[in-house]
């Protein structure tokens, strides 16, 4: 009895509700109309621009990978990577193709910022300008790429990564040595923590400090003994220890 008298409450209470609902919608059909319309505008407005987005991202990934496969063209002074790989056509020299990549991938880049193809020819942009002897230039961009906080973005760890092996290439050991570390030390870095390793105990030999080395190619081994350059880091370190 108590069941079928709430049951009845709840019907009438839901009607009592609907007929109001009609009777606001009646009262106010214009607004209500322009509400509707404005919504459904909103709402088309909202696919389209996804759907324009998605296509210019599409464009920008195509006009990346064109100016990707340039980069890794060889020049005229360059050897091929393989006997089948033809010479980049539009460029005579490698230091020719280098600066045209870097004016390729800087407009690219700037034009098309808040795409990740964006950010990803920045990042060409730096490697370019590091082939040229760029150092600065090619550090304040990697710079740049690694500040992003983009969630799931690789290109921040490449531009960190490749940030120390700047350093390093341009004689500046200790701003690489610290710039590795970071690396191996930060359990959110995206790229293989083992290849950094590898980097830096190799690193640390070549500065001729040899303790240390041994220690990060024994590091290695331990953390990650199915890494591909365990066997090496293990030969290493016990070269290290003998010598």
């Amino acid at each position: 009895m108590k069941r079928d008298l709430k049951k009845h409450i709840k019907q009438d209470e839901f009607a009592t509700w609907l007929g109001r609902a009609v009777a606001f919608v009646r009262a106010h059909e214009k607004e209500t109309r322009v509400t509707i319309g404005t919504l459904l505008v909103l709402g088309v407005g909202a696919l389209a621009l996804n759907y324009v987005r998605d296509q210019r991202g599409r464009a920008v990934e195509t006009e990346l990978t064109t100016a990707i496969e340039a980069f890794h063209a060889p020049a005229s002074d360059e050897a091929p990577a393989s006997p089948d790989q033809p010479a980049g056509p539009a460029a005579t020299t490698a230091a020719d193709k280098y600066r045209k990549a870097v004016e390729q991938f800087e407009k690219l880049g700037r034009r098309h910022a808040s795409f990740p193809a964006g950010k990803r020819a920045l990042y060409y942009a730096a490697l370019s300008r590091g082939e040229l002897g760029q150092f600065a230039e090619a550090e304040k961009l990697l710079g740049e790429v690694s500040s992003d906080k983009s969630e799931g973005a690789l290109e921040p760890g490449l531009a960190r990564l490749e940030l120390a092996e700047l350093y390093r290439r341009s004689g500046q050991p200790d701003k690489a040595l610290a710039a590795y570390r970071q690396m191996v030390d930060d359990a959110a870095f995206p790229l293989p923590r083992d290849h950094v390793l590898m980097r830096l105990a190799s690193l640390l030999e070549e500065m001729r400090r040899l303790e240390e080395a041994r220690a990060s190619y024994r590091r290695l081994v331990e953390e990650f003994p199915g890494s591909v350059y365990a066997p090496e880091a293990r030969r290493r370190a016990d070269f290290l220890q003998i010598a």
